[in-house]
């Protein structure tokens, strides 16, 4: 067992304020975050200023990071940048059946801490993870192709608002009910029926995060850490294109255990050989008995039909859709939609697909724009903000895998192009796969079209859908996500009913619904502690990041009765 460098008062002392104000701002939804968003706010306290990031990533290059995992049989790697860097990082590869063990076996002591002791651990260890922010920023970026900028807040900041969000939420629902309770039942002129009654939160086993390779530690530290924080042990299981932001993760995490305390083998990782696709192999495990997961729905089928001993929690694919039915700030909707689909050239699990226009036209506060006008507009706009190359490459980063980019170059086949797609050149990375999105013109009433604009095209294509009226893009968008589903769904409306209709196809879908954004908030971005990342109601995603759904089924309440001493 570990020796305590780090007493539960300590941490207590030190992170119960971060906690309080984590649990204010999860009850009035207000904006709150303790991670800065801006680089030049690291640098103090120990954190990592942009520099000694930049340097700590370049000595993970060509590295072997070791974690002292029991079970450790080989060295695997492989990572390529999307900017065509050779990361070059060796990770160990495990041997199950000894891994698996050694992890179970602190989960005893975890368990006994209590749900105030392992959700200040879990603050502390986003706190170091934090402090490296500028370094797990290149790490992010040189495995997922996003910009630096959207890497270090993306996947920084917002990422470890996101871990200490669901750990809020654990500790809400595991102190939900009592410690200890007093029974007794009066019995008339009899004695009472007196009980003594301790209720324990027990953790499910060991969670298995399957990670992706957009985004690593946004997508993968709320399942992390609610599965950390309500008692389980978490086996890691990054992408295979994306691993060392989550080995650093793993790192971290077994530091600040051992100093605490605690078996650091709750936390391991499950690096793989190349083509070994050891997810499924782990996610039918007796001892895995809660998976997260993002990626492919096909996958995401196969877990919640296939893992049936564990508790799964899945965000897959939707269809993303935007009603343009009416505007009074025509050249804010089409700045803020130019924006939504270019950030990260669309491979977002969030960003609008599909843009449903009245083949007639809209109303707007410069007069009645038609279908081609509206779709004309919009591809002016998007050329405008990518006009220059460096900001170009500053929005769009790189194209994450070859996947992406056969899409995007079989997209003009699918209908006329309203904004064709082009090569841009990053002065800093000459191998990275810069593109700029694609905007196809398709016809709603046309089955050929049809089976375009339902399927789901991830990365920098968007379809601009005529149809016949808002009134059809209302039923096009509830089937939509009746059948595709749905992480966000955005309206422009003027007009009360439509706006309402909207509305209701979103209450009774399931659906996060954006409206009437025209300044410099965007349908693809939420924001922790107040925005809800899915909402587990439709196909695109069985939970939502973050409620209360998302970490209560992680562990069970035991409760343990006996007879009141000196009562009869």
């Amino acid at each position: 067992m570990a020796t305590a460098e780090l007493t539960a008062h300590e941490l207590i002392a030190k992170h119960r304020p971060t906690l309080d104000q984590a649990l204010e701002a999860i009850r009035t939804r207000a904006y709150w975050s303790p991670h800065p968003e801006h680089p030049k706010a690291y640098g103090e306290n120990g954190s990592l200023d942009a520099a000694a990031g930049k340097a700590a990533f370049d000595a993970l290059l060509g590295s072997r990071l070791d974690l002292g995992q029991p079970g450790t049989d080989g060295w695997v790697g492989g990572e390529t940048s999307p900017y065509g860097v050779e990361l070059g990082v060796e990770y160990p590869h495990a041997d199950l059946d000894e891994l698996l063990p050694a992890m179970r076996s602190g989960m005893r002591q975890w368990r006994d801490a209590g749900a105030e002791t392992r959700a200040v651990v879990c603050l502390e260890i986003l706190k170091r993870i934090s402090d490296r922010t500028h370094e797990f920023a290149h790490a992010v970026m040189h495995t997922s192709g996003q910009a630096f900028m959207m890497a270090l807040q993306a996947g920084g900041p917002h990422a470890q608002d996101r871990g200490l969000e669901a750990v809020a939420y654990a500790y809400v629902e595991q102190v939900r009910t009592p410690d200890n309770a007093e029974w007794t039942k009066p019995q008339g002129k009899r004695d009472p029926l007196a009980l003594n009654k301790r209720f324990t939160p027990v953790p499910r086993g060991i969670a298995l995060l399957i990670g992706c390779n957009t985004f690593p530690t946004w997508n993968g530290y709320p399942g992390l850490f609610a599965s950390l924080a309500t008692g389980n042990a978490v086996l890691v299981k990054p992408h295979p294109r994306a691993v060392l932001p989550l080995a650093l993760t793993v790192q971290v995490a077994r530091q600040v255990l051992t100093e605490a305390g605690f078996d650091p083998n709750l936390v391991a990782l499950a690096a793989e050989r190349p083509g070994e696709g050891i997810a499924k192999t782990l996610a039918t495990r007796p001892e895995i008995r809660i998976i997260d997961y993002t990626g492919s729905t096909e996958f995401g089928d196969w877990l919640e039909a296939n893992a049936r001993q564990a508790q799964v929690y899945t965000e897959k694919a939707g269809v993303n859709t935007v009603v343009v039915d009416s505007t009074d700030d025509y050249k804010g909707m089409l700045s803020n939609l130019a924006f939504s689909l270019s950030l990260y050239s669309g491979q977002m699990c969030t960003t609008p697909q599909n843009l449903l226009i009245p083949r007639d036209g809209i109303r707007t506060d410069q007069g009645a724009k038609t279908y081609d006008e509206v779709v004309a507009d919009l591809a002016r706009a998007v050329d405008g903000l990518l006009g220059d190359d460096a900001r170009a490459n500053a929005l769009l980063g790189a194209l994450v895998n070859p996947d992406v980019k056969a899409r995007l170059d079989a997209a003009p086949g699918l209908g006329e192009v309203a904004l064709a797609s082009r090569e841009i050149t990053h002065p800093e990375f000459p191998g990275a796969v810069v593109r700029t999105p694609v905007i196809v013109k398709l016809d709603g009433a046309k089955p050929d079209d049809e089976a375009a604009y339902m399927s789901e095209c991830f990365g920098p294509v968007s379809f601009a859908v005529a149809v016949d009226s808002s009134a059809d893009a209302v039923e096009l968008l509830r089937r939509t996500v009746r059948e595709k589903g749905a992480m966000t769904v955005g309206a422009y409306t003027t007009d009360d009913e439509v706006e309402q209709a909207v509305q209701e196809v979103c209450f009774d879908e399931a659906a996060q619904l954006s409206l009437n954004l025209t300044g410099g908030v965007y349908v693809n971005q939420t924001a922790a502690f107040s925005d809800f990342h899915g909402s587990g109601g439709n196909p695109a995603a069985n939970a939502a990041l973050c409620d209360g759904a998302f970490v209560a089924n992680r562990f069970r309440v035991v409760e343990v009765r006996r007879e009141a001493q000196g009562l009869s």
